[in-house]
């Protein structure tokens, strides 16, 4: 008896279950369910795919052979949509594979920290407090807005930070935030944001490489000026 996927548990539902415990959770089967999305009178998606599965012996570089006039000669249920939306994500997996990881920005030098941020910060009226996040490395594994403030000072939650440092297990942090007055000299607030987040990561063993202001097309460095702690 045909059993819809509308029947199944909550949890056992591949688009549920990719939703709750990530995309990788999911078998061949409900992987290539999500892209049928139904089935035929007699079969759910689900049986849909484990049977055109068994058919290549659960092999998708086997599945990746078939020709969409294959699939749609032999799977009922798989029309001309359906058959080039397979064929499409079985394509995309051998380009993704033949393709080198991109490479990413080493931090080096505050110059490398103001090339990465001044095309986000040069401009602003308001300030904004951005965190470059390095891997052992120095390679940046992620940039993010922090903060978002007013024409002189911006509020910063250090719990915001530290969620994205675990999150992307870094082991170096650099601050930036802007000045939209063009006057680079730090404030008192900025001395204490940066002994804060020094003190805050060094906890979880991790290191504050630097905080930049930067303001119109010229920048300060704590670093650079041997104030960090």
């Amino acid at each position: 008896m045909k059993l819809s996927i509308k029947d199944w548990a909550e949890d056992d539902r591949p688009r549920e279950k990719a939703l709750q415990r990530g995309i990788s959770s999911l078998s061949n089967a409900e992987l290539l369910a999500i892209l049928i999305g139904s089935g035929n009178n007699e079969e759910s998606a689900i049986q849909l795919a484990q049977r055109i599965l068994n058919a290549v012996n659960n092999n998708l570089y086997s599945l990746g052979k078939l020709s969409l006039k294959e699939l749609v000669a032999n799977f009922k249920g798989i029309g001309v949509a359906k058959g080039v939306s397979i064929l499409a994500a079985l394509e995309l997996g051998k380009r993704r594979a033949a393709t080198d990881p991109l490479a990413r920005d080493v931090i080096r030098s505050s110059k490398d920290v103001y090339d990465a941020l001044y095309p986000i910060l040069s401009d602003l009226p308001h300030e904004e407090l951005w965190a470059l996040f390095l891997n052992r490395s120095n390679r940046i594994i992620n940039k993010q807005k922090l903060s978002q403030g007013g024409t002189s000072e911006t509020t910063f939650d250090m719990k915001i930070l530290l969620k994205y440092a675990l999150n992307d297990l870094a082991s170096g942090i650099v601050l930036c935030h802007n000045h939209p007055s063009g006057n680079l000299r730090p404030s008192q607030a900025d001395d204490q944001l940066t002994r804060r987040v020094s003190q805050a990561v060094k906890m979880l063993d991790i290191r504050l490489f630097d905080h930049l202001i930067i303001a119109e097309n010229r920048y300060y460095s704590y670093s650079d000026e041997g104030k960090l702690l």
